[in-house]
């Protein structure tokens, strides 16, 4: 268990450092996600190596959004004002989503 939070947390720390040290501007919590998932591809890190973790954080991943929305509670106001430009925008970036995520399938599958 010690091993496979070392990995984990070991590859948010790598996030964490890629982003202090380029400036890049994105999460840091992506980036060791996306690191994660190279060591995986690659070969570096066996996947019964952060399967048990990895299933546990799945497991338990609704609790993670109680404090966000506990928070936005604090934001209705704000919310209130811009209801529609959220609404649209959530619309038009899962359509968006959608669709690109379908033509990547098409083609990949036509490659393969």
């Amino acid at each position: 268990m010690i091993r496979q939070c070392v990995i984990i947390f070991g590859c948010l720390a790598l996030g964490e450092l890629i982003v202090h040290l380029t400036g890049i501007r994105l999460p840091s919590s992506v980036i060791g996600l996306l690191l994660l998932t190279l060591f995986l591809k690659v070969g570096w890190v066996k996947l019964k190596w952060v399967k048990g973790i990895s299933d546990f954080l799945v497991s338990n991943l609704p609790l993670f959004f109680v404090p966000p929305g506990v928070a936005m509670m604090l934001y209705f106001d704000i919310i209130k004002a811009q209801f529609w430009p959220i609404i649209v925008s959530a619309i038009v970036s899962t359509l968006l989503v959608l669709a690109i995520t379908g033509w990547v399938h098409q083609f990949m599958r036509k490659i393969q």
